[in-house]
This record gives C-alpha cells, sequence and structure tokens, in this order.
C-alpha cells in the first residue's frame, strides 16, 4: 500500500467530504466525484432534507480532523425534547443526566459546504461537480459515498435490501422573529407527537426552525388527503394550533416543498475485493429517527482511517471494514426505527414517562455503571450493537423496578443496585 496514491471518492456529500479530508491527511491524493453542482455557487433546492442532529460520535470524527471548533460555533445545543401537547402544554425531556449531555442542531447545507472547503483546502483534494458516475469503469481504488440510491453499490452488485416506510415527511420553516429571535425555546428539540404521526422542529443558527411533518402516505390523516389548502389547515388547527400563528405562509410551504420518503438500506458486503467500498448510506441508509444517520457515517470515516493507519492490504482492509461496521450499521436502523414509535406514541404515555423519570434517578444514582440507550448512543462510543443489546437488558430491569409504583420517587433503590451490578459491561 502506497498512502500517496489516488483514490476516487464518489459523492461529496457529508462522508464522502469528510472522509476526503481524513484521507488527504494521511497523504493520499483524493478526487472527489459529484454528480451535483457546487452548493457553494449554486442555489440546491429546499425541502428535501431533515435537519441534521450531530452528537458524539460524529463530533469525535470532526474533532480528529480538526473540524470539531469550527463545525460547533454554527450550531445550536438541544438538551432534551420538548413535548407540546394537543392542549398546548409543555413538557420537558431531558436526553442525558445533565446539561452537559445535548446534541447540537445544525444545517445539513452549512455543514456540508464547510465540509467541502476543508477538503480543498488540504491540497491534495480536487473535487469536480455535475460529475456523474455509473459504474466502476475508469476509476481506481473508489469508495462510494453517493448516498441511498448508490450508484457504485449498483455497479459492485452486492446484495441489496430496501425497506420503504410508508410514512411520508413534508419540511416547513418557522421563520425568525425581529432581530433574529427565536419564536420558541431555542435550546430543544420540539415535537408535537399524535400518535400515529407526529410535527418535529430543530432550531437554526440564524433564529428559524425547520419543521418536519412525518404522516403516513395513506390513511386518516394521511398525505393522500391533504390535497387542498383547506385540508393543510384543518389539519393544523386541529393538531397542531400553536403552530399556525408560526407559519403564516403554511399552505403556500406545504404545497411548494416535495414529499419525501424515507427507507432503510442493508446491504453485504460492502466491498468488491480491494477495489471497491461502501460507506455511510450508500452502504446503511436509515430513517431519521434517531438522529444517527450522518454520526454513523462519520463514525465509519473515523473507524476506516485508523484501521488504514495500520493496513498493509487493500483486499484484507475493505473486508474487515465491512465485517466490522455491519452489525452495528443493522442495529442503529433496527434502533432508529423503533425510536419513531418512542417519538410518536410513547413520549407523553404515564408509564413511558415513569420509566424514563426512574431512569434518570438510576444514572444518576449509579453514575459510570448504569446509562441509558439513548445515552449510549448519543453520548458515547460504546458500539451501536452492544447499546442495542443494553438496551434490552434496560428495559427489562426497568419493568422490574416500576412495576408497583406510581412515582419515580419510590424506586427501590437496593433493588436497583442489584439489579444494575448484573448488566452487561458493569464491573
Amino acid at each position: 500500500m502506497s498512502f500517496d496514491e489516488k483514490i476516487d471518492v464518489v459523492g461529496a456529500g457529508l462522508v464522502g467530504s469528510l472522509l476526503s479530508i481524513s484521507l488527504a491527511k494521511l497523504g493520499f491524493r483524493v478526487q472527489l466525484l459529484e454528480r451535483r453542482p457546487d452548493m457553494r455557487s449554486v442555489k440546491i433546492g429546499s425541502g428535501r432534507s431533515i435537519n441534521l442532529a450531530v452528537s458524539v460520535r460524529g463530533l469525535n470524527a470532526l474533532k480528529e480532523v480538526g473540524l470539531e471548533s469550527t463545525i460547533l460555533e454554527k450550531a445550536i445545543p438541544m438538551g432534551g425534547r420538548l413535548i407540546h401537547s394537543p392542549e398546548g402544554n409543555l413538557h420537558l425531556q431531558r436526553y442525558g443526566k445533565d446539561d452537559s449531555e445535548c446534541i447540537h442542531s445544525i444545517s445539513r447545507a452549512e455543514l456540508n459546504k464547510t465540509l467541502m472547503t476543508a477538503a480543498e483546502a488540504t491540497g491534495r483534494v480536487k473535487i469536480q461537480f455535475e460529475k456523474r458516475v455509473d459504474g466502476l469503469e475508469g476509476l481506481s481504488r473508489v469508495i462510494g459515498t453517493d448516498g441511498s440510491a448508490s450508484a457504485i453499490r449498483k455497479a459492485m452488485g452486492v446484495r441489496t435490501t430496501e425497506e420503504r416506510l410508508d410514512y411520508g415527511y413534508k419540511e416547513l420553516e418557522i421563520r425568525p422573529g425581529p432581530g433574529g429571535a427565536f419564536a420558541m425555546e431555542k435550546n430543544a428539540l420540539h415535537i408535537w407527537p399524535r400518535g400515529r404521526y407526529m410535527l418535529i422542529a430543530l432550531p437554526n443558527f440564524e433564529g428559524s426552525f425547520t419543521c418536519t411533518l412525518f404522516l403516513p402516505f395513506k390513511g386518516t390523516p394521511g398525505f393522500d388527503g391533504l390535497n387542498t389548502p383547506a385540508d393543510v389547515e384543518n389539519l393544523f388547527r386541529q393538531d397542531f394550533p400553536d403552530v399556525m400563528p408560526l407559519i403564516p405562509e403554511l399552505t403556500d410551504q406545504f404545497f411548494e416543498n416535495p414529499t419525501g420518503q424515507m427507507t432503510t438500506v442493508r446491504c453485504f458486503p460492502w466491498n468488491k475485493e480491494g477495489k471497491a467500498l461502501l460507506m455511510g448510506d450508500a452502504a446503511h441508509a436509515i430513517v431519521p429517527f434517531f438522529g444517527q444517520g450522518m454520526n454513523c457515517g462519520f463514525e465509519d470515516v473515523s473507524v476506516f482511517s485508523k484501521m488504514l493507519e495500520t493496513a498493509s492490504d487493500w483486499d484484507r482492509l475493505f473486508a474487515e471494514f465491512s465485517i466490522l461496521r455491519k452489525p452495528n450499521a443493522d442495529a442503529i436502523a433496527d434502533m432508529a426505527i423503533e425510536n419513531f414509535t418512542e417519538m410518536r406514541d410513547k413520549v407523553t404515555d404515564p408509564a413511558f414517562i415513569l420509566k424514563k423519570e426512574v431512569e434518570k434517578i438510576l444514572q444518576e444514582a449509579f453514575p459510570g455503571k448504569y446509562a441509558s440507550r439513548y445515552s449510549l448512543v448519543s453520548f458515547s462510543q460504546v458500539p451501536y450493537k452492544e447499546a442495542f443489546e443494553r438496551g434490552v437488558e434496560n428495559d427489562r430491569l426497568l419493568k422490574q423496578l416500576c412495576d408497583g409504583i406510581a412515582d419515580a420517587k419510590n424506586v427501590d433503590l437496593e433493588k436497583a443496585r442489584s439489579l444494575v451490578t448484573s448488566l452487561r459491561g458493569t464491573k
């Protein structure tokens, strides 16, 4: 292996741009191929992507290439979910044990632009825009980071399943107030859970909020029944009345922005000998409900770069990376789907709220020994597969502790101590 050889990276999105920076820092020459025009100089259509939440895994990967502080300067910390009831009541559910554990809302476009510019600044990355790649011909050693509909994956002929969620999403925007004022609480992820459907809103740096409405494609309500301005207004008047005054041009936005779809992509192997490798959404696209799609892709880059530093054979490196990351990608894909049910259905359920309150007590009483699945996923670098398995154990433990009590303050801490000691990974 030569650390001065040329590598083709296909797809200049978030993962491809970060990967190019990492490869350049190791000494490789990178040709980064992107089918779209340069978003730094050409306006890309809006309403097609969900706001991003960067957490520990993504921040660690950014830190490794010296960009963590640059990115955080234009990110908004969110300490928890702020639940909006149909009656307009608010309830904050914290993500972590205290204010130090938060996730950060960031603009996908601004992050992508920053990474592209940083890649070019290495002097070893050349980005070719409006360059469509349909196969492996004419490429050197190639890494496909070209998203869930990856042309590189198709050209490799790997076994692939695509599981389309029967829900769509529609983006809306709450504009900033006078002087860039935020119209709602700034440091929270807002959720309007309504059973089978929900609305969420994430803050943006300049004072706006990106709202995303998740509805079934068919049903009552469903996107198939929202055909006129009156249909949309009736839905919001009934289920999201506090949002209507914040989006005066609600129906205009609704019909101007496309309805997106969400797909889970699973494939294997991720490599074709030492010639081609998949990374990010090209290998493991997931639904957005754990906020981990980008974080998982960035972790791919971090893991791959560390393996590359000591590798001596491309075939073995690509194969071992594929085998190592596949179980973790499958685990976060499953957790993302589970979290959708939690966000839209469970966050207002008294039994769920009790469980979360008990869980917070356990994290405070047994620091370093008990951690929620959410904390393991968002605030640690514990492998996703292990976080998934710990979450199953946590659910059994919490069920035992919550049975027979109506108030978290009455939890039996001695019983909890015994149960916590038996958890996987507890010393």
